[in-house]
């Protein structure tokens, strides 16, 4: 007698991929080209454009968001977010990454774009110019719905953007717990960071239809590697079996790469964000042309300050190049800053310029780290002299970190934080923004 399995019972299909991060070299690929219910790896996508969000002005982080009913009644997994509530947007961010709360990623979809409806489109818009070209989203949480399918490749994919286009925000999907505003939430992926040495991310799913998904991050010295599982059977099993996975990409890749981070996607013609269009209101319609100043005997020789130019940014080149030789030294006093307390050794002293707290200088850049603190001092040395309009009166920091010495500018606004840094990535120097979260 043939014995008919519920679906509800049935293993859903399995999928795998394992790439080297750095350079996006797959490792192992298994039904990677299948489209599968992606359950709350959906998520990924919906912080993505949350973070987009933000960095185009688009939202800020302490935006009061007012809960809609819509949101309210999601199922779990939740926060337990109230119709008519309000609540910061980035305590939604972290309610999303760390608990994976159904609620608080339809809050944030609503937030950016009026409507889920509106936000899963401008989610497929997004995931196209990704790469993703077998990912269908229906809504920003992930539960199980007609068409809202993605692939092991897409989602591996994915995961590599998160890492490599928004790093200040990658922390998030590594923390045990986090508070969500309303209360403390605990990670989903937590025995897999606590089980796993290296591993820091990135999100889980599970649905009925989708098993066990998770796509993950691990880093050991060098070397960097996502592995992704759909269709596992249990959530020990998949941990099991990514953690094989991981394993697997580290015997594989080689120790030294040359990292070749993930395009930025392409929009097509608009260059704005997918989704928005920005109406400048305020354009300037006339420039009049500033009088020399009376000391001033002759014009400067436009030769002089185009060599002047390119000479500090040869310095900076070339400060970049020694920094990345010096060896770290031998002794080392710097403060660690982590979550638990700890005897703090007392710091060398750091070379500080102006800073100011107040009018919302609580933004900074970080332009790399170093083998040691001179590189990391010299090189902010240098940047500082290149970029005087933009990071005059911020504070020079360098912080010990686990893999070296982050050179940092604080205290600074959110507005001269973005400027600096696309003023130096012009000139092809590293650097990303630190937000106040």
């Amino acid at each position: 007698m043939m014995v008919v399995i519920p679906l509800s019972a049935a293993a859903a299909p399995y999928a795998a991929m394992v790439i080297d991060a750095r350079s996006g070299e797959v490792l192992h690929a298994r039904n990677a080209d299948t489209r599968l219910h992606p359950a709350s790896l959906t998520k990924m996508m919906t912080l993505y454009i949350a973070f987009e969000a933000v960095r185009t002005g688009e939202i800020s982080l302490d935006t009061k968001v007012k809960i809609s009913q819509n949101a309210a009644n999601e199922p779990p997994s939740k926060l337990g977010l109230r119709a008519g509530q309000r609540i910061a947007f980035r305590y939604l961010i972290r309610g999303a990454a760390v608990k994976s709360a159904n609620d608080a990623a339809t809050a944030i979809g609503e937030a950016i774009s009026g409507s889920e409806a509106k936000f899963a489109r401008r989610m497929n818009r997004t995931a196209k110019a990704l790469g993703m070209s077998n990912t269908t989203f229906k809504n920003a949480h992930g539960l199980t719905e007609s068409g809202h399918m993605s692939t092991a490749r897409d989602m591996t994919t994915l995961g590599r953007h998160l890492l490599y286009d928004y790093p200040d925000y990658y922390n998030l999907f590594s923390r045990r717990s986090t508070d969500a505003g309303i209360k403390q939430v605990n990670n989903t992926n937590r025995k897999l960071l606590a089980a796993y040495r290296g591993a820091d991310g990135i999100k889980t799913g599970y649905t009925r239809a989708a098993g066990f998904n998770l796509v993950a991050s691990a880093e050991r010295g060098n070397e960097r590697v996502i592995a992704t599982v759909f269709g596992g059977r249990s959530s020990a099993s998949r941990n099991a079996k990514v953690a094989e996975l991981l394993d697997l990409g580290f015997r594989r890749s080689p120790s030294n790469v040359a990292l070749r981070k993930p395009s930025a996607p392409k929009y097509g013609a608009n260059p704005q964000v997918a989704g928005k269009t920005i109406r400048v209101t305020t354009a300037v319609k006339t420039s009049l042309r500033p009088k020399m100043r009376p000391r001033s005997a002759e014009p400067q020789n436009q030769a002089v300050v185009v060599a002047t130019a390119k000479t500090i940014e040869y310095d900076i080149q070339s400060a970049l190049i020694e920094a990345q030789a010096e060896k770290p030294a031998t002794s080392d006093t710097s403060i660690t800053l982590t979550s638990t307390s700890q005897t703090i050794p007392t710091p060398e002293p750091q070379v500080v310029t102006r800073l100011s707290t107040s009018g919302g200088r609580s933004w900074g850049i970080n332009v790399g780290r170093y083998p040691s603190r001179y590189a990391a001092e010299k090189v902010l040395l240098k940047t500082a002299l290149a970029e005087m309009s933009t990071l005059d009166g911020s504070l020079r920091k360098v912080v010990k970190g686990s893999r070296g010495y982050e050179a940092n500018f604080l205290g600074m606004t959110r507005e001269t934080a973005d400027l600096a840094c696309r003023r130096l990535q012009a000139r092809q120097i590293a650097c990303y923004t630190l937000g106040p979260s």
